[in-house]
């Protein structure tokens, strides 16, 4: 009877939250406790679906034990159907959203399926890293009217593994194009150059720069990332959209030579 109770409140909880979510207008029985909102499979799948510029993940709520180990997962009956409780999360939101899904194991384990937009979506909100430009001459100067060499060791791809809709999605990161910003004294963005090139280490000059003016400058490289993820084991599928991924700014100095008279 406690138990009962405690669900009851917890419920009453959700249902107070139910004004954020959109036109929650489901009803139903957990364990023979009647729910303020609560909503099915084809109406989560639904929600999702209109709102698929978000990701989405889903843990059981259960009457014993927590998300982690889960003893006896809540049971719910909804048009007809017998399910099982799960809290809905969007995003990386600790807070599930205003109503809970009853659901079927088989819509638990497909709910809506991993859409491409919701992989884009992951895509744009993890951190992928920067490139780190190296400049040759080293140690934070350079000649002026000399060709200054540029590249990057980010060549790699990176992946990094989410959760939507309860299923591991791996996503895979590679580095397809690159924009170096030479910050050349009043050029402005006309220095800039694009290549799928990351240059090299010399004597193997691929990318340089030849500045016309002494003076501090700070050149960074951006990166523009191709992704692919894969759902599970299963086989990789391309992400449609790119990622431009800007660098960190380096110091340098653009200084001018000074002929010095050495003997024999």
């Amino acid at each position: 009877m406690l138990l009962a109770l405690a669900l009851v409140a917890s419920i009453s909880v959700m249902a107070g939250a139910a004004s954020a979510a959109d036109e929650c207008q489901g009803s139903g029985g957990l364990t023979g406790v009647a729910v303020g909102c609560l909503k099915s499979g084809s109406e989560t799948s639904e929600y999702i679906a209109g709102h698929s510029d978000h990701t989405y993940s889903i843990r059981p709520a259960c009457e014993v034990g927590g998300t982690a180990s889960c003893a006896a997962p809540a049971t719910c009956n909804i048009e007809r159907h017998d399910g099982f409780l799960y809290n809905v999360y969007q995003d990386d939101d600790p807070d599930p959203l205003g109503w809970q899904a009853c659901l079927t194991k088989q819509e638990a384990k497909h709910l809506g399926g991993v859409t491409p937009a919701m992989v884009e979506h992951a895509f744009r909100r993890l951190a992928w890293p920067a490139s780190e430009l190296v400049v040759q001459p080293p140690n934070g100067k350079t000649l002026v009217n000399f060709d200054t060499n540029f590249y990057t060791t980010n060549t790699a791809p990176s992946t990094q593994t989410v959760t939507l809709l309860g299923r591991p999605v791996t996503i895979e990161a590679t580095p397809t194009q690159y924009t170096w910003h030479f910050g050349g004294v009043g050029e402005g963005t006309a220095g800039d150059l694009s290549t799928t090139d990351p240059g090299a280490a010399y004597p193997d000059l691929r990318v340089t720069h030849r500045y016309t003016r002494t003076g501090a400058v700070q050149p960074s490289v951006d990166t523009t990332y191709a992704g692919r993820y894969r759902v599970g084991n299963g086989g990789w599928r391309n992400i449609p959209a790119n990622l431009t991924v800007p660098g960190v700014r380096v110091d340098l100095q653009v200084v001018s030579a000074t002929p010095h008279l050495v003997g024999y």
